[in-house]
């Protein structure tokens, strides 16, 4: 009796092993698991955490911003205005152009204090072009950039800002994902005080501008972005010299319809750029610092104003 009985001590004892042992076999099994499905979702989404990332956390298209220059008086103020609008814009290269034979010093400061990615190139206008009348503005800074972006860059989108307008930092945000060529009102400019496309439906019908003279796309320069697919399509799609005829003439080598243009800006219903003029002041002189003052701060203030 006293054997069964410890027969059945022992039995149950095993019995209680095994069952503990199935235990922590079965939690050991799921923490492996786990650790599989963990590993496995690693290598199927590249490297890492840091490389799992979403298509709304894909790095947006860069924007290329051209800019022609010209050395006066008002330079460094225009261009430290639009440098400081830029410097809030993400995912920026800034593509500068001076007319002139080299670029120059006060330039190049002025580029390198935005810590922007950067371009700068010079672009001067052939004499053959100079005093025409008929020659449009930076006709020659314009190609010179479209040159370089063929050349060093296939993705992103493309917009001229001349270097005297005022720009709402909400255009850039709403240019970076044009898919052909975006366009949007310019305040501030000829005699209507603003040029614009017409939009009825969702779609540019026409134009709003002062200057139509038989333009088929009655913009203003800066009033209309491109996606830079559409320039490397259309290899020898350039900027025209014909003054007024400037944003046309490129926008038709584009070999663009009405139906390809994007109206942004709430459908053309708000001015998000301007064009702004500095009023020009006197040119400073190193004459105007008298000779007793020659051991003062003045000297070195008015050879800076002067490079």
């Amino acid at each position: 009796m006293r054997a069964e009985r410890n027969n059945m001590r022992r039995k149950n004892c095993d019995g209680g092993v095994f069952l503990m042992l199935l235990v922590v076999e079965s939690v050991f099994l799921v923490m492996v698991l786990q650790r599989l499905a963990y590993l496995e979702d690693q290598c199927g989404n590249d490297t890492g955490p840091d490389a799992r990332r979403d298509a709304t956390q894909l790095p947006e298209p860069t924007i290329y911003v051209i800019t022609p220059t010209y050395r006066r008086s008002t330079q460094l103020a225009d261009m430290t205005r639009m440098a400081q609008t830029l410097m809030h814009i993400p995912n920026l290269h800034w593509i500068v152009v001076e007319d002139a034979e080299e670029t120059s010093e006060v330039v190049r400061e002025l580029l390198e204090r935005t810590r922007l990615p950067f371009t700068h190139l010079c672009a001067s206008t052939p004499l053959e072009y100079r005093n025409k009348t008929m020659l449009g503005r930076g006709v020659f800074n314009r190609r010179e950039g479209l040159r370089w972006l063929r050349q060093e860059a296939t993705h992103g989108v493309l917009y001229f800002a001349d270097d005297d307008n005022s720009y709402d930092v909400r255009l850039f945000h709403q240019i970076r994902q044009t898919k052909k060529a975006s366009v949007f009102p310019v305040g501030m400019i000829l005699e209507l005080g603003v040029s614009s496309p017409i939009v009825r439906g969702g779609k540019v019908v026409g134009f709003h501008d002062a200057f139509q003279g038989g333009r088929k796309f009655a913009l203003d320069m800066a009033g209309f972005a491109v996606n830079l697919r559409l320039l490397h399509a259309n290899p020898t799609a350039t900027v025209p010299h014909r003054v007024s005829y400037l944003e046309d003439g490129f926008l038709r080598r584009l070999r663009l319809e009405l139906e390809d243009l994007e109206p942004l800006a709430s459908g053309c219903t708000e001015v998000l750029v301007w064009h702004t003029k500095t009023q020009r002041g006197r040119k400073p002189n190193m004459d105007n610092v008298p000779g007793e003052h020659f051991d003062t701060n003045l000297v070195q203030l008015y050879r800076h104003l002067l490079r």
